[in-house]
């Protein structure tokens, strides 16, 4: 059983090699929208079914889910330091 959408933020002990992986693992099993958020190396990935990762640098940004849950937006900007 995989989830449609995922979100992961990294925590401090997380290996961001690891978590990519698992992000690729999700899509094998039929994710159709996962972004990791990688809060200590300011970055946030974007993977989609068919495509390839998407990676914005910084966290000025606004995520849409519209994909998989339509009207949904994550304004990470808005977040601030987490």
């Amino acid at each position: 059983m995989c989830p449609d959408f995922v979100i992961e933020v990294r925590s401090k002990t997380d290996s961001i090699i690891y978590l990519q992986n698992k992000m690729q693992e999700y899509m094998a099993n039929g994710c159709r929208l996962a972004w990791l958020i990688d809060r200590y190396g300011k970055k946030v990935y974007i993977y989609e079914p068919g495509c390839a990762i998407i990676e914005h640098s910084g966290f000025d940004i606004q995520l849409s889910g519209e994909q998989v849950f339509p009207g949904f937006v994550l304004n990470l900007g808005e977040i601030g330091n987490f």
